[in-house]
């Protein structure tokens, strides 16, 4: 396999214009550099009926393709659960009793950012363990981590090294977690880049070290500078008109507006609406913008 690069939408609402500039930076990013593009959608939770087919309508409109068939995670649930098995097989995890609220009020991991899960059912006996099923609390199965840290490759950041804790990879409810679904199916969809919002660097390190203890290749990763609006915060829905449907309603077309977005890369004059082999002669990785693009209704 040549390797892929890849977009991984969740279903869960429309896509709005950070997530569609996202898109055309990991399909920019796969295409120049010969690799194939995949379509995951990864609607493990949170789905919203008829939310997968917009995207993927919306991803079509600005002029992205990809190869392969769509992947939905929904799907695959026995290859997580075979993953599972393996490091629960390998004395790499351990069942976790504690609720939300609970892991929040806890202190947080020693040495650890805020949200690391403390450890606090990491070395329960066996008869507290039985105590807690008993009493009908289903446990989360958590990954037992041998390490504190673990560093990643980004092309845009160079060597990144972050913190690893004992992430969830399955919770009580039997929903599989984030962190264990995307490398299972990075791995299998041949995918050796990840392209997604710096938002997301911190989980690198724990995926690529889940990935490490299930033999599973570790993708080169290229987190990517968000789309924010006019307060400085994530850009998100309730700012208005910032979906590709607001901006048909404005009157732009889906090719004005992948001009908006390759102008906010640098990739386009204000104005112009270059085809997508255009965008693709003109990509440079090195020449990409290093802060967050500031969107402002007009």
């Amino acid at each position: 396999m040549r390797g892929a690069g890849r977009f991984a939408p969740s279903p869960s609402g429309d896509l709005h214009l950070g997530n569609l500039r996202t898109a055309l930076l990991a399909w920019l990013f796969a295409r120049s550099s010969g690799r194939d593009f995949r379509m995951r959608v990864e609607d493990l939770d949170r789905v919203r009926p008829g939310a997968a087919q917009s995207q993927l309508a919306d991803l079509a409109a600005i002029g992205l393709d990809w190869d392969g068939a769509v992947v939905h995670q929904s799907d695959r649930l026995s290859h997580y659960d075979d993953a599972v098995d393996k490091l629960v097989a390998a004395d790499l995890t351990y069942e976790c009793f504690c609720t939300r609220r609970e892991i929040q009020q806890a202190v947080t991991a020693p040495h650890g950012p805020d949200g690391h899960y403390p450890g606090t059912c990491r070395d329960l006996t066996s008869e507290q363990r039985r105590a807690k099923r008993d009493a009908g609390r289903p446990p989360a199965i958590r990954l037992r981590s041998e390490v504190a840290d673990f560093e990643v490759h980004d092309l845009l950041r160079g060597r990144h090294r972050g913190p690893v804790d004992d992430v969830v990879l399955r919770r009580g409810d039997g929903v599989h977690a984030y962190n264990l679904a995307v490398i299972v199916d990075d791995a299998a969809q041949g995918v050796d880049q990840v392209v997604r919002g710096d938002d997301l660097l911190s989980s690198a390190p724990r995926q690529a070290y889940l990935a490490t203890l299930l033999g599973l290749p570790v993708p080169v990763f290229a987190h990517v500078p968000l789309a924010l609006n006019g307060d400085g915060k994530r850009l998100a829905k309730r700012d208005g008109a910032v979906t590709l449907a607001d901006q048909r309603a404005a009157g732009r077309t889906p090719d004005t507006v992948r001009g908006a977005l390759a102008a906010s890369l640098g990739l386009a004059e204000p104005d112009e609406s270059p085809s997508m082999t255009t965008l693709l002669d003109r990509f440079d990785p090195g020449a990409l913008p290093r802060t967050p693009w500031v969107f402002t209704r007009s």
